[in-house]
């Protein structure tokens, strides 16, 4: 049976709202995920709530039913609500009717294989988790073998960078790495490390990518440092056609990695 709550000043309620908060999510090592899909698509994948919650609207999902199966198999609460709380939760006046809390999962730089993908990605200091949430998201459909997190990037188990994956954060490795880390694992990297820059002379669609292909992506604002664009094998650049000069970070990584995975 499920747990009834009616408060929003429970303190379970409480503990996921500040999931909200990347002190919370980095304290407790868990995030929030909103959406029956998204966690349809996390269970499928092996991964289990530790919290389930649900509105009384969702209650008779068949979807649901696996999800609270699967929650309470492996020892995770599961808690309907009424629609303040789940308002109180999400932040949103029409919130998903299925938020589950999930333990967050990071793979060490030292056991990234690079063989065993095509194309791999690394973003050096990104700042928007729409932006990031998108690009891991691109990565999943392309088949890419994972997403490097470089330097001070923001986080990507952050409510609004996880909404952006639409479930593609359970199926990507995410990797963190400093800046120095980075530079010294580079150095074993078996094929092509491409960076992207405005200055660049040779054009996304004529480099020679060498699998597995590593894409090297800057900072929204500032692009990629120096110290980062010296690393690549080549640096590219995509024309701009219009009067725009530069693209979306995530739209530019996805013809990137596009462009590699050919």
């Amino acid at each position: 049976m499920s747990r009834v709550i009616t408060s929003h000043t429970n303190p379970l309620v409480k503990a996921v709202k500040a999931l909200h908060m990347r002190k919370a999510r980095e304290e407790s090592g868990r995030f929030l995920a909103e959406g029956l899909k998204i966690v349809t698509e996390a269970v499928e994948l092996g991964h289990a709530p530790k919290i389930l919650i649900y509105g009384k609207e969702a209650a008779d999902h068949p979807l649901l039913d696996q999800a609270r199966e699967i929650t309470y198999d492996s020892g995770g609460q599961v808690i309907e609500v009424n629609r303040e709380i789940l308002e109180k939760i999400a932040r949103r006046d029409n919130p998903q009717a299925v938020l589950a809390v999930f333990e967050q999962s990071f793979t060490p730089l030292a056991m990234v294989e690079p063989h065993t993908a095509k194309v791999w990605v690394a973003l050096q200091a990104v700042r928007d988790p729409g932006n990031l949430g998108t690009i891991i998201r691109t990565a999943d459909a392309a088949g890419c073998g994972g997403v490097i997190l470089v330097g001070d990037c923001c986080d990507p188990y952050s409510v609004e960078a996880v909404r952006a994956t639409m479930g593609s954060i359970f199926a990507v490795p995410i990797i963190k790495a400093t800046i120095p880390e980075f530079i010294a694992w580079r150095e074993r990297w078996p094929g092509s490390v491409v960076g992207t820059l405005l200055s660049a002379k040779t054009d996304h669609r004529s480099a020679a990518y060498q699998a597995p292909t590593l894409i090297l992506m800057g900072n929204e604002q500032a692009g990629l440092p120096e110290e980062l664009a010296a690393l690549c094998d080549v640096n590219v650049k995509i024309p701009m056609r219009g009067r725009a000069d530069s693209l979306n970070l995530s739209v530019a990584t996805g013809i990137m990695i596009y462009a590699a995975g050919e």
